[in-house]
């Protein structure tokens, strides 16, 4: 069911930078996929979100840190009531169980995902290197599409350090599913991902 704070939430994103869907290699289908992307701003997971058309934003939840989203009120409020985010812990030493469990619990529910695998946000408009995070949930869920996002701009309109974004026409690009290969060692895969996201740009 679609929150009473979503349609705001999508008006406000396509006032401040568009964030335009541009399906390329794939149609915004029903099947449970993981979107992964690029990650360079604090909107990009509300830019991917709101690319999304109604009847599948109410099935997918972007997956975001929980020392950031967790934080204060509105925020707080944006990704609980709005965005029904999957919160997770950043690495840190002595974190306890396993930090991919929430993301297998949404997963296990049939739900799709909205993951950044460079973990971080970045400040260049290509990815830096992706995690191991998506591999591991593309091996323990092989049915899942991997369907590769480029947000286009982003870095620009809303660049790392700023509280507002800069009002840039921001494209977001949805490629083809990368497929698994049998036996594809994880650096291969992870390569191979990153190069999906790349060619979307």
């Amino acid at each position: 069911m679609m929150r009473p704070s979503s349609g705001l939430l999508v008006g406000l994103m396509r006032l401040l930078v568009g964030a335009y869907p541009r399906w390329l290699g794939c149609d915004p289908g029903p099947a449970q996929r993981i979107y992964f992307a690029n990650h360079t701003s604090h909107i990009d997971t509300l830019a991917i979100w709101s690319a999304l058309p109604p009847q599948l934003r109410a099935t997918t939840r972007p997956v975001a840190a929980k020392d950031y989203w967790d934080k204060g009120l509105l925020r707080r409020y944006i990704a609980n009531q709005g965005l029904h985010v999957v919160l997770i812990e950043r690495a840190k030493e002595g974190r306890q169980g396993d930090p991919l469990q929430p993301l297998a619990d949404a997963l296990e529910q049939g739900e799709s995902l909205i993951i950044f695998p460079e973990g971080t946000r970045g400040t260049a408009a290509l990815p830096a290197a992706f995690k191991s995070g998506l591999y591991h949930l593309a091996q323990r869920f092989p049915a899942v599409e991997l369907v590769p996002v480029y947000l286009e701009n982003l870095h620009r309109s809303m660049p790392k350090g700023t509280i507002m974004p800069v009002p840039l026409i921001c494209t977001v690009r949805f490629g083809t599913p990368v497929a698994r290969i049998d036996g594809e060692s994880k650096e291969a895969f992870l390569v191979r991902a990153r190069d999906a996201v790349v060619a979307q740009a």
